[in-house]
Order: C-alpha cells, then structure tokens, then sequence
C-alpha cells in the first residue's frame, strides 16, 4: 500500500457512484475509476482526470497500485465483486446491500477475516453527527429506558425493478435501529405491497421485537407524495426525533413526561430541545475519510462486514415474511 492516502479503485459511477468519486477525488484517494458505459466514463474523465477510467473490473483488480476498491454497482453484483476484490487481495468498501443473502454475506465475510482485508459496508446514517448524538443520548440515558422506535424513508421515485423498496431503502433504518437497541431482535415481520411491477414492493412496513422489550418499526415507499426521512426515538424520561430532511435542525429533544393520576397515564408536554452537534461535514465524506483511515492503520470499520451481516439477516427475515 501506497506510504500516505491509499489508492481507490471505484466500481460503478452512476447516481451514488457519482458521489463517491467526488468524495474519494477529493480525500486525494481516486486513482481509477471502473464503468461499462463508455459515456459515464468520458464524463467521468472530464470530471476526474486523476483517475484512470477502465471498462475492465479484471484490469483494476491486476493493477498492484491500487490499494482498495469501492464498489457502487447494483445490488445482485455485489456478492461477486466484493469476493473477487478480496481474492485479489483488495480491502473493499461497498454500498448496501452487502449481498442478497445472509449465507452469502456470512462467506463474504469470513474471506475477509481469512485474508485480513478491510471490509466496510456503507451504512452512512453512522457517519451522520446528529444521528452520532443521538447515540449518545441514548449511552447516557439522557431518554431514560429505550421503548420504542419508529422510522420513516419515503420519497416519490427512484424506482427500482431488480430490488424492491426493502432492499432499497430500509437497510440504512435497520442498521441503526439495530445499532441503538444493541440486540438481536427475536421477531420480524413485515408486509407490503407491489402495485408497479409484479413482486417488486413498493411499500413495506417491518416490525422489530427486541428481547428488552424494545419495539420498532421502518416504514418505507417509494409511492410517496412528498420526502420524508424521520427517526423518532422514544425513552422512558424523553424522546428524540432524527429529521434528516428538515431545512433547520436535524435532532430534537422532546423531554415529555407521562404522569400518573388516579391511575391512569396523563401526557406532560414540554418544549422541543434542539440538540448541538458538528455538523461541519458532508456524512458521505467522514464515511469516504473513515475508509482511507481503516485502510491505513488496519482497524475495524464503524460499519463493518459483520454490522453488514446483521443488516443482511434482518432484511431477509422481512423478506421471507413479505413472501408468507
């Protein structure tokens, strides 16, 4: 590996992809960039001239200078490409999904482990500071005892027709739901609809149960009328809500109580608490920045091949739900 920034191989340069190369070019860490479409390629020349543009995954993967590799293809190519680029000896990052499978994600990352190559999955809610503060509140029992989490990704479009909305959309949900309650949850459940193309859900509600008695429930479409990214956190001493899509504050801090009276539970409403955090950088680039860093002194990513099988295992487990 190269003395100072590693050098990034990235896979795939469409609407994510795109993204990572402006983040990786910047971290001074592109040093290819992979597509089959000769007209992504030519744009993405212009773009990035440091880069050398390939229409060969096999031409990226022999090249030694290369350190690791980035990977923002389509879901169903993931699996290979990940196993390929760590045969050639290649820490990877991916985007979510790891794979379609946990049985494949589980291989995955044991060729990991075996050939001590970095494997990050890129869940980037865990690159987000406010979503950072908020697992901070939540460590310190600043909500008091965890309840119940609810979670909302809605928007109009990208429609997909090789993955439907729960693969899409509600990996990123899923790892931080499972990321705050900190348990496997011993039920899922899930139902949706397919109204676009047949067997492709557009919509789909899951329902967690964790062993603490937390609850939870993710709730995506991508037949929405408006964007709607909310995460609401509810707590035994106050609750707190993640709106990634508002213009203003992001994280706020509902310190509500629930009073008892004669017996019956009665709403003590208080005003909403804006929560401070760094917000001074773009997540997508800490998530680029804490890959370069992994690479370099060989530690574990935040969101590991690990962290990604546990996403994996609770997306198939609604998925074979949607289908009973």
């Amino acid at each position: 590996m190269s003395d100072s920034v590693p050098r990034v191989g990235l896979v795939g340069v469409g609407y994510w992809g795109k993204n990572l190369a402006r983040n990786f070019s910047s971290l001074g860490a592109l040093a290819a960039i992979c597509d089959s479409r000769d007209e992504t390629l030519a744009e993405m020349a212009t773009l990035h001239p440091e880069a050398e543009a390939l229409s060969s995954y096999d031409r990226l993967l022999a090249d030694e200078s290369i350190d690791a590799v980035a990977i923002a293809s389509p879901a169903v190519e993931h699996e290979s490409m990940v196993r390929r680029a760590l045969e050639a000896g290649k820490d990877v990052f991916v985007e979510k999904p790891l794979a379609l499978s946990a049985a494949a994600g589980r291989d995955l990352v044991d060729l990991a482990a075996e050939s001590s190559r970095i494997l990050m999955v890129g869940h980037l809610l865990w690159y987000h500071p406010a979503v950072l503060r908020l697992e901070e509140l939540v460590t310190k029992g600043d909500l008091g005892r965890l309840q119940y989490i609810y979670s909302h990704r809605l928007n109009l479009g990208r429609f997909r027709s090789e993955e439907n909305i729960l693969w899409s959309f509600a990996p990123h949900d899923f790892s931080v739901v499972l990321g705050l309650v900190g348990e496997t949850p011993t039920h899922v459940g899930s139902q949706g609809g397919a109204y676009l193309n047949h067997d492709v859900a557009d919509v789909t509600t899951s329902e967690l149960a964790f062993p603490s008695g937390v609850k939870g429930h993710v709730f995506v479409s991508w037949l929405h009328p408006f964007k709607e990214q909310r995460l609401v956190v509810v707590g035994s001493e106050a609750m707190a809500v993640f709106e990634d899509t508002s213009p203003g504050h992001k994280l706020l801090l509902y310190p509500h109580r629930i009073d008892w009276h004669e017996g019956m539970p009665v709403p003590s409403r208080a005003d909403a608490q804006p929560v401070d955090y760094d917000d001074s950088e773009e997540p997508l680039r800490v998530e680029c920045a804490h890959f370069l860093e992994c690479v370099v002194t060989r530690s574990t990513p935040r969101t590991d091949g690990e962290e990604g099988l546990r996403v994996l295992e609770v997306l198939e487990r609604c998925q074979a739900a949607l289908e009973r």
